[in-house]
């Protein structure tokens, strides 16, 4: 996905049990043995992207966010 691949301060994790900014997408991680139709069921979309902001600087995970929706 091209957002989480653009995020320069965020990690690519699966788990959210850390102080760091992360992300991670679902439907290919967390959720991926559901179905289509199961991953519709539970809300999550194929674009979903899930969050978990850590103890960084406010202003530089604002910044990393912007800049990776500026590249897509």
């Amino acid at each position: 996905m091209k957002f989480m691949d653009s995020l320069k301060l965020a990690a690519i994790v699966v788990h959210v049990a850390d102080s760091r900014t992360s992300v991670l997408h679902p439907a290919s991680t967390t959720h991926r043995q559901l179905s289509d139709s199961q991953l519709v069921a539970a809300g999550i979309s194929p674009d979903l992207v899930r969050m978990s902001i850590g103890t960084e600087n406010v202003d530089d995970i604002i910044a990393d966010i912007k800049q990776a929706l500026a590249q897509i």
